[in-house]
């Protein structure tokens, strides 16, 4: 026997008594707590996932202004911009509802077919999705080498570099870092950054035009997961909802950056992740804008514009991600995810005055809602994927009439589950990504639901970021990847 095992063992009585030792000893302890527990109260509560804890913490202070430098950095590349036409220029495209006009014919669509992939390029972690104009692709990507929110712009035709344009800002992974679509016009793209940081610049050159610091010169509290709202272009006017302590709106001149009004905050609603949509109603031009708070129409033109014409607090929820739906007759439907169901309103005008009234309020499990995607409104019908907490139809896409938005037409199904990825119209098809990077493409249809084809596109997770389409291409990403997709005949 080796003079090692000789020595264990002359130590194993020894070893022996401690551990004995250390176990009454932990047991007295925990006795104590114990007793300390119920007697004097829960030193801690165990809580339901709740809104803002199912991410990791942002735990660091705003950026100083002083040592921030909104878009100081820039850089170009061999890109060469497409000759393509075809315009993809903000959120939810041209006319904000997701539904594609583009004439391009496309392929027809099999079961597990392999679909062309033009480009790909790895991103920063987050869910950005592209804006397309005049053959270029930009995108609101964050640097983590470089600590940056940068603009990116690409040629549509193989995804090569033509120019970018950053500033470094401290981010950190909170179910991703960027998640917002540029808007662009021939002359501008401009932006909002996580961490509510609006930048404006030419379209072409990339030459900085202005720069807005919202927290800082609007005292606007960064929401939960970092900024969600896209921006708004109206012809010379960048429209931002701040919702912060001096203004819940505010309309930007395009070009020079002078702020030409401002809406007061008077019920110090918070910005949420929703963005602002354009509504038409009364004659009048009107930006809807739901905070976390509350709903505020204001008035896109006249003399009073920046004016709220119409609010109401009626659907006042701590996590907003969709945007609202603008319906016929001045009716306008609103959803929101973590319970918060759906509510329809309905916009009055009178003798030059509006106002805003609830026709329903319904909870997740009685009609149609959403989470993170605005539903679809299209020939009378909103069609949406469920939240994971509507019960038996969770995750499924469904139809409804937008009459009675608490009776489905159709579900997809058990079989036929989403999570939280993009949805949109493009002809007579529905093309819906699920959360694994899968495609489906159905019927567009308010009778039933037709599967037509289910195309594995990508393998990566966190497919979330809104879909573009242009040309037949189709422009689409999971959490670090963006593909280009070739959906022509």
């Amino acid at each position: 026997m080796s003079e090692n095992k000789l020595m264990n063992i002359s130590k194993e009585p020894e070893t022996s008594g401690w551990f004995w030792f250390s176990f009454v000893l932990s047991g007295l302890f925990w006795t104590v707590v114990l007793g300390l527990w119920f007697t004097v109260g829960m030193p801690f509560q165990i809580t339901e996932r709740v809104p803002g804890e199912d991410g990791e913490p942002v735990e660091f202070a705003a950026q100083s202004a002083a040592s921030l430098n909104i878009g100081e950095f820039f850089l170009t590349f061999d890109g060469i911009p497409s000759s393509i036409s075809g315009s993809w220029p903000n959120f939810r495209g041209g006319n904000f509802d997701n539904i594609s006009l583009d004439k391009t014919q496309l392929r027809d669509f099999t079961d597990g077919m392999e679909l062309p992939v033009l480009w790909s390029l790895v991103l920063g972690e987050g869910h950005a999705a592209p804006a397309v104009h005049n053959g270029r692709v930009y995108l609101l990507d964050y640097d983590e080498e470089e600590s940056a929110d940068a603009l990116r712009c690409f040629s549509l035709d193989d995804g090569k570099e033509i120019w970018r344009r950053w500033y470094t800002i401290k981010t950190k992974r909170n179910h991703g870092m960027s998640r917002t679509v540029p808007a662009v016009t021939d002359s501008v793209v401009m932006t909002i950054g996580p961490r509510c940081h609006v930048m404006s610049t030419h379209a072409v050159t990339g030459e900085l035009l202005w720069g807005i610091d919202l927290v800082n010169e609007y005292g606007t509290e960064e929401p939960l997961w970092y900024t969600g709202q896209c921006p708004l272009i109206d012809d010379t006017v960048a429209v931002i909802a701040p919702a912060g302590s001096k203004a819940l709106m505010i309309g930007v001149h395009l070009m020079t950056g002078e702020v030409l009004w401002e809406t007061p905050n008077k019920h110090n609603w918070k910005m949420s992740h929703s963005s602002v949509m354009p509504m038409r109603f009364g004659g009048r031009s009107i930006y809807l804008y739901c905070a976390n708070g509350g709903i505020a129409g204001v008035a896109a033109d006249g003399d009073d514009r920046g004016s709220v014409l119409f609010e109401t607090n009626e659907f006042n929820q701590s996590v907003v991600a969709p945007s609202p739906v603008v319906l016929s007759g001045g009716r306008i439907f609103m959803t929101a995810g973590y319970g918060g169901g759906s509510i329809m309103l309905q916009v009055s005008h009178n003798d030059g005055s509006f106002s805003i009234s609830t026709i329903k309020r319904y909870g997740v499990k009685e009609a149609l809602a959403a989470e993170q995607q605005t539903p679809v409104y299209y020939g009378g019908h909103l069609y949406a994927v469920l939240p994971k907490d509507a019960g038996v139809y969770r995750e499924q896409f469904v139809c409804v009439d937008e009459k009675d938005v608490s009776s489905f037409n159709w579900t997809s199904g058990p079989e036929n589950r989403f999570g939280l990825g993009p949805f949109l119209i493009v002809g007579n098809k529905f093309f819906i990504l699920s959360d694994n990077g899968s495609l489906t493409v159905a019927d567009v249809s308010s009778r039933r639901f037709e599967r037509k084809a289910t195309i594995k596109i990508m393998d990566g997770i966190d497919a979330w970021g809104p879909m573009a389409l242009v040309s037949g291409r189709l422009l689409l990403r999971d959490s670090k990847r963006i593909f280009c997709v070739d959906l022509r005949r």
